[in-house]
């Protein structure tokens, strides 16, 4: 498919910041889906080639965080069967069930998980841990439950399965946010071959806006490393913000 220079002008930067977001807080897609129905792609194609890119940087978030030992393998794993079987169920629901009730819930959800983010003490370190099997269990059922939530409408997952590894799962941080990305990975590539097969990925625009994820979750996944877990709140705050006001804009 062809595609004007002006496209990649718009989607580029704007998915380098997704990316950079995405590794320290999750819900980039937040802004990098918008950037390609911004530069006037078809909504379908935008969310093809999106999960092209975001995938692409994924996977060097997920692989910098398990070179660094963040990722507890066991307990991800099994979390990615949880996603996945959530995200199938979750979008044979979205053709049942009219989205516009689901954004209307979101907006009662969204200053909820603001207010616990600014009060609450999942974000915090010192929790007293599970047991690997507890872990693994509740784990799960997050997963299969955030699974459904990104099969049906998406947008903000990585963020709402940071909150709930850590204040549920009583997993640690860097855990949970190494954990997030390997379910996202599983999804993001599960979803990317069905746009592929079905035609819906500007395959050129995606691999280049790629590279761009690639960079932002690279320099995202080192700010994290070197001290950047004291902003994941705010920038968490910012991103459930931009939610609010993108699901808002929907419904109005």
């Amino acid at each position: 498919m062809g595609v004007p220079i002006w496209q990649f002008l718009i989607v580029c930067p704007l998915v380098f910041l997704a990316g950079f977001i995405d590794a320290v807080a999750g819900g980039g897609g937040l802004v990098s889906l918008p950037a390609y129905l911004i530069a006037g792609l078809p909504v379908h194609c935008a969310i093809g080639t999106n999960k092209c890119s975001s995938a692409m940087g994924t996977t060097i978030a997920a692989t910098r965080y398990a070179m660094d030992g963040f990722i507890p393998w066991r307990e991800a794993l099994c979390c990615v069967i949880g996603a996945l079987t959530g995200s199938a169920l979750g979008a044979e629901m979205a053709l049942l069930v009219d989205a516009h009730y689901f954004k209307i819930l979101m907006l009662v959800i969204l200053p909820l998980t603001a207010l616990y983010v600014i009060k609450g003490k999942g974000l915090r370190s010192g929790r007293t841990p599970y047991s690997l099997r507890k872990t693994i269990m509740i784990g799960i059922l997050i997963a299969f439950v955030i699974g459904i939530y990104d099969g049906f409408y998406g947008p903000g997952t990585g963020t709402f399965l940071i909150l709930l590894l850590t204040s549920v799962a009583h997993m640690e941080l860097g855990s949970a946010n190494g954990t997030a990305k390997v379910i996202n990975l599983a999804t993001n590539l599960s979803a990317l071959s069905v746009y592929l097969m079905n035609g819906k990925v500007f395959v050129l625009l995606g691999l280049t806006a790629g590279l761009f994820s690639i960079c932002g979750n690279y320099m995202g996944t080192r700010f994290f490393e070197r001290g950047g877990i004291k902003a994941v709140k705010p920038v968490m705050l910012i991103v459930l913000a931009i939610f609010y006001v993108r699901v808002l804009s929907e419904i109005l």
